[in-house]
């Protein structure tokens, strides 16, 4: 598989995304340092980071799913390869995200 340069690009992508994310927020919270804000503003309930666990988790559950399933649609030949991966590992990781969000709900609901 040729995937080298899918990976190369992601990665380059994610770090030059994160690089600037950093910068951009910490320039935001200094102007709303010097405007007076609370500094608590800035803290987040420890109740997201659950969530966040938990999001990561389905979405790495619905990627291994859809490799296992491309991996089989290629196999028994019914799809071509990149299409085969491509779209399970698309289809089960949105499905584990969409599956995030009503456990999300349902767990809110029940907090409030």
């Amino acid at each position: 598989m040729e995937l080298e340069p899918i990976f190369i690009t992601g990665i380059i992508f994610g770090f030059t995304y994160a690089v600037i994310h950093l910068f951009v927020r910490k320039k935001e919270r200094m102007a709303l340092l010097e405007k007076g804000v609370d500094a608590s503003f800035f803290m987040s309930p420890q109740k997201n980071q659950s969530f966040l666990a938990l999001k990561i988790g389905l979405l790495c559950i619905g990627v291994a799913v859809g490799v296992l399933l491309g991996s089989i649609l290629y196999n028994i030949n019914l799809m071509n390869e990149e299409a085969a991966y491509f779209s399970m590992i698309f289809l089960f990781g949105g499905l584990g995200l969409v599956l995030d969000h009503f456990i999300e709900k349902a767990e809110r609901k029940l907090m409030e």
